[in-house]
């Protein structure tokens, strides 16, 4: 099948910032990318700043962040909803699985710890529409998991959608994404990789495991996800995991692809011949969408590459250049 272009563009980076690590979260509000979280040794979080890195003059600072500042840990994530930031979960120094769900204000600098639902879990995934934080699967304190929850901003309540069914095994690192109505839950590990995708109809209430089709990739978890239009683009992510564990590295994917959620076909986008500009392959990336300009791209901060290394580079996939 022909290979649908994109191009990737690496982001300069001014002043000193969060540097290398993987299992870290970012979030998009306007033109300021906030990370928080991670590791640079295995298992060991690394700090609980909270970096911003402006996209006009791509230089970092620190938020002078006040009220309940999360503590440090990793495999956490967050999402952006107009000019708050909802960070959940993750796991702690002493490996503890975590519930904590917090948000942030970024006009105030402010922190605050708001109302648990979920179980603890790290190594989930989280997206948001505007109105609803989702949360999905994880490592939980007894194993993986399946479950879908949903945080209304609005309402400030929780909501526990309907469990999947069996087809749609516990998981971590699987892509989540909310497009044109539904929850799409694609890929992730539940022992093996897994190459499945499923989704969860908002207004149906209902899952429904869909048959994909056309240039599809190969099973995988720990990858880039977002929801642009019709469509979700992946890059990256593990695709043999290390017998070491969490401690080793597995085989990384350097591929982007995206599933047009009408038709259900998959393309392979982006050129890797792009020497210097191209993330080549990596997994336990930060990411999130960007929208600014008319433009709509999915920007990657950090992960772990195949020798092991934290990465601390920053890159963004336009995908209509």
């Amino acid at each position: 099948m022909a290979l649908a272009k994109g191009k990737w563009f690496k982001l300069e980076q001014n002043n000193a910032g969060p540097g290398a690590r993987s299992s870290h979260a970012i979030a998009i509000v306007g033109d300021k990318v906030y990370a928080f979280g991670g590791e640079f040794a295995p298992r060991v979080p690394v700090d609980n700043h909270l970096y911003m890195f402006d996209l006009n003059d791509q230089t970092w600072s620190v938020a002078d962040a006040k009220g309940d500042v999360p503590p440090p840990r990793v495999g956490v994530t967050m999402a952006s909803i107009g000019e708050h930031i909802y960070v959940f979960g993750g796991r702690d120094g002493e490996h503890k699985e975590l519930n904590e769900f917090y948000s942030f204000d970024t006009v105030t600098s402010t922190w605050s710890l708001l109302s648990s639902g979920p179980p603890h879990r790290s190594y989930h995934s989280m997206t948001a529409d505007e109105r609803r934080i989702y949360i999905f699967g994880g490592c939980g304190n007894t194993g993986r998991l399946n479950d879908l929850w949903g945080y209304d901003i609005v309402d400030e309540k929780w909501i526990n959608y309907p469990f999947p069914g069996e087809r749609c095994k516990p998981r971590g690192g699987p892509g989540l994404a909310a497009v044109l109505g539904k929850i799409w839950v694609v890929y992730g590990f539940s022992g093996e990789e897994e190459d499945d995708v499923h989704y969860f109809d908002l207004g149906e209430e209902k899952w429904v495991e869909v048959e994909s089709k056309g240039d599809k990739p190969s099973a995988r978890s720990v990858f880039s996800t977002a929801g642009i239009g019709k469509y979700i683009f992946i890059y990256g992510g593990e695709i043999d995991p290390s017998d070491l564990g969490h401690m080793g590295a597995g085989k990384f994917s350097g591929e982007i692809y995206a599933l047009d959620v009408e038709t259900l076909d998959w393309t392979r986008w982006g050129d890797e011949s792009e020497s210097g500009h191209h993330p080549g392959p990596r997994g336990w990336c930060a990411f999130g969408a960007v929208r600014r300009g008319g433009r709509e791209g999915l920007l990657v901060y950090g992960g772990n590459s195949p020798s092991n290394d934290r990465l601390g580079d920053i890159f963004l996939f336009v995908p209509w250049f």
